[in-house]
């Protein structure tokens, strides 16, 4: 039974040429194994991509509409009935089966096509639009496409006959074996362009730099890839062009480093700011005034949370944290006034220092970073 190839690019039987390649590029944006991994999905991409061959090749729709399936045309080969699967056989030793596949379409649909490009820390915390240049093929403008110089369409390949394979008889173990290969003249086609186009040599296509404006959307991370309908590579014959994935590098920044959506940076006290508390002022990304307020007995390690202040989330409301970790300064050399200060300070508390047991509920040092590793 003749496979329904309007049904699977959901399109009605009167549907025009543009109207295809719209309900096509819906299904391979929906379905491509970039985009959806799987073998269900790789199955529903292959047969788009079959059904869009099929009905944009004029005779091969001319076929559906009668009710026949070229994907089916001049299979079994003479002789070959009841041997089921005998043509993959073929197929696999002597690169072609016992009967033909017809002509390939000339029009094929375009590859996509893969751009990085690098961004700055406050670009990915606002967003921005990037200028990019991208070397792709593109429709050649001499012949729209066509691939002629003239306009003319292709006619029947005189070495082939228009069938697009070459048959032989070959010797082999089982016999001679009658094999099929691709047409040399026209890569089987089955049709030739007898005026190719001096840009594009009938391809349809040819290599262009082109200048495009990529939107990248605030709290975009490292690594993340924006996708560019139809930007991609033309298809051979002016096929419909694929898609172009720009792949974000974001740059490290000197002061804040980044943690999902969480902002994070290192502030440096003195210790006696450490213990009064204080106020520590900087920049946020934005370059608006950032502070940070530090409360008194602030100790080495301590984590303070600014809730909402981190990136934008993307595709989604609201901001993460940004989160200050604090390290303490002690002083390596001290003038005289700064040690008379101190060994007062010191007199006058009672503090006395001893070795830390296991068990007494203070952490030191060598616990946070045990616990921390055991994590």
């Amino acid at each position: 039974m003749a496979r329904d190839y309007y049904g699977i690019l959901g399109v009605d039987r009167s549907a025009s040429d543009s109207e295809i390649k719209k309900a096509y590029r819906k299904l391979a944006r929906k379905y491509h194994p970039d985009v959806n991994p799987g073998e269900e999905a790789a199955e529903k991409f292959r047969e788009a991509s079959l059904a869009y061959e099929i009905l944009t090749d004029p005779e091969k729709r001319r076929i559906v509409d009668l009710g026949g399936d070229p994907a089916e045309q001049g299979g079994g080969g003479g002789g070959g009935g009841g041997f089921g699967g005998f043509g993959d056989i073929f197929d696999a030793f002597f690169g072609g089966g016992g009967g033909g596949r017809g002509p390939q379409s000339r029009v094929q649909p375009g590859a996509d096509a893969l751009l990085r490009t690098r961004i700055t820390l406050e670009e990915a915390f606002v967003g921005v639009r990037k200028e990019i240049t991208v070397d792709t093929a593109v429709l050649c403008e001499e012949c729209s496409g066509s691939g002629s110089a003239s306009g003319a369409k292709p006619v029947p390949c005189q070495t082939c006959s228009g069938s697009g394979e070459l048959q032989e008889m070959q010797r082999s173990f089982l016999g001679n074996v009658m094999t099929s290969r691709p047409c040399p003249t026209c890569q089987g086609t089955g049709d030739v362009i007898q005026d190719p186009c001096n840009r594009c040599h009938g391809e349809g296509r040819c290599k262009a730099r082109r200048d495009l404006v990529v939107t990248v959307p605030a709290g975009i991370d490292d690594g993340m890839r924006i996708r560019m309908a139809g930007q991609g590579e033309v298809g051979p014959g002016g096929g419909p062009a694929g898609d172009l994935y720009v792949e974000i590098s974001v740059q490290q920044h000197a002061v804040f480093s980044r943690q999902g959506d969480d902002l994070h940076l290192t502030v440096r006290v003195p210790m006696v700011d450490a213990a009064l508390g204080t106020e520590v002022n900087t920049e946020s990304l934005t370059g608006e005034p950032l502070g940070i307020t530090l409360p008194a007995g602030s100790q080495p390690g301590d984590r303070i949370r600014l809730a909402g202040s981190g990136m934008p989330r993307l595709r989604a409301e609201g901001a993460g944290d940004l989160v200050a970790h604090l390290d303490v300064v002690v002083p390596r050399e001290l003038d005289d006034r700064s040690r008379a200060l101190l060994e007062k300070l010191r007199d006058h508390r009672d503090d006395l220092t001893e070795i830390n047991r296991e068990g007494d509920g203070q952490e030191t040092l060598f616990s946070r970073l045990r616990n921390r590793f055991r994590r």
